[in-house]
């Protein structure tokens, strides 16, 4: 019992050994095999020097080239309006008819004026009236044909310029106080698009050059404007200047109103370019990255965009010409971490 029991013991020290080397492999391929898996499988593209149109744009509003309120001189009621806000109007048309009560009253107040000043300039010429007097008389009657003269220019109101109504602030039977009673914007030949130019593209926006002008009214269309003035001084509230382009609307078709974009065009500039699949956003933020491949590892790279370029990005900083980006695989990736190339 003796020796069977000395030859049994060695045989199980073998097999547990046996077991455990069996074990120690199996796990070694294991962590073989996840660190193989943790390298990203990455598509990579590389960063192109192109020229890039180089262009300024801005949110535009349409505006009347000459606006005229139409108002009279002095306040009455209103007896009809003849037009309403968009409808268009003909120089010397006639838009406002007030209540002409005061000018009858004028009126007879003249009638009265001229048989006094008639009858005084008799008394004179028979010798029983006075030159100051008729002159008196004669003063008083012009003094109420002007102010009658007055009243009849304010009794019917026409519009001193072609163009559309683009305000109506009363109706029939209203005082007028205050508010002029119509505003007509003149749209032909120019009308005037205003934007609102940053200090850092002051230096660029200048009197005289020509703009592209869309306008969300006409889908795919695209106007031929110039600018025309550049405020000499900036707008506290919104820290920009002011700038005009004029725009020639011959036929009227473009309003007073109307929303759009103002392209300036600056020429071509050699940028660095990348594909838009490159491009990688902070989550909670604006800030963009990309992610540049280099001897089996990737960096992570801040960039600054500039304009769209078909299916890419200009890019104004961050990335050299040359260096080659991941376009794919990024959600697996993080800055320092091996990567390894797609094999096409």
């Amino acid at each position: 019992m003796k020796h069977t029991t000395h030859i049994l013991l060695p045989a199980c020290a073998l097999a547990c050994a046996a077991a455990l080397t069996a074990c120690g492999n199996k796990e070694a391929a294991t962590a073989t095999k996840d660190a193989a898996e943790e390298v990203a499988l990455v598509d990579v593209d590389v960063a192109r020097s192109m020229a890039v149109p180089h262009e300024l744009s801005f949110t535009a509003n349409v505006e009347a080239e000459n606006v005229n309120h139409i108002a009279p001189a002095m306040s009455n009621r209103i007896k009809s309006i003849t037009v309403d806000v968009g409808d268009r109007v003909s120089r010397g048309q006639k838009l406002v008819t007030l209540d002409a009560t005061s000018a009858d009253q004028q009126r007879i107040n003249i009638d009265q004026a001229q048989r006094d000043y008639d009858r005084a300039v008799q008394l004179l010429n028979i010798g029983a009236g006075t030159q100051s007097n008729v002159d008196h008389l004669g003063s008083q009657l012009d003094a109420l044909k002007a102010q009658y003269r007055n009243t009849m220019q304010n009794t019917v109101l026409t519009s001193p310029i072609s163009g559309v109504v683009i305000a109506r602030n009363y109706d029939p039977g209203d005082m007028i106080s205050g508010q002029p009673v119509l505003t007509v914007g003149q749209i032909t030949p120019n009308v005037k698009v205003m934007i609102n130019v940053n200090e850092a593209d002051l230096t660029r926006v200048t009197k005289g050059m020509p703009v592209d002008v869309t306008l969300d009214a006409f889908e795919g269309q695209t106007f031929k404007g110039r600018i025309t003035r550049v405020a000499p001084s900036v707008d506290p509230a919104s820290r920009t200047f002011a700038a005009e382009v004029t725009l020639p609307n011959p036929g009227g078709k473009v309003l007073p109103g109307m929303f759009g974009r103002v392209t300036v065009s600056l020429g071509d500039r050699q940028s660095v370019v990348v594909p838009d699949r490159a491009i990688d956003k902070q989550p909670g933020s604006n800030n963009r990255y990309v992610y540049v491949y280099s001897g089996g590892k990737v960096a992570y790279k801040k960039v600054e965009l500039g304009s769209r370029v078909d299916a890419g990005y200009e890019l104004l900083s961050g990335i050299n010409p040359g260096d080659t980006v991941v376009i794919a695989g990024q959600a697996r990736l993080a800055d320092g971490a091996p990567a390894n190339i797609k094999k096409k």
